[in-house]
């Protein structure tokens, strides 16, 4: 297990405003260890031949292209408005006094 102390676990707690029983620092204390001790692992692989990564998945822009293309005049969008004024929709006011 990798050598975590009681007061790292009670400062890191603090640090970040757990309130924790002794109890749970020696829970913590041993989770922390194990968990310290899997991470280590990694350090066992040989990675002399691997290309660093900052994505495990492949990334790619799911956008489409942007291309200007002609679209519908003003008076084409408003031609089936029910109510229009001055070139705009014309709505029910929603805001009251």
């Amino acid at each position: 297990m990798a050598d975590i102390s009681k007061e790292q676990v009670k400062h890191v707690a603090h640090l970040a405003r757990l309130a924790v029983t002794e109890e749970e620092v020696e829970q913590l204390t041993k989770d922390l260890g194990a968990i310290i001790d899997y991470a280590e692992q990694l350090n066992e692989l040989d990675t002399e031949n691997v290309e660093p990564t900052t994505h495990v998945l492949e990334m790619k822009n799911v956008m489409r292209k942007d291309e200007a293309r002609q679209w519908i005049t003003q008076e084409e969008a408003l031609k089936n408005a029910p109510d229009k004024k001055d070139g705009q929709f014309r709505v029910p006011s929603i805001l009251t006094e």
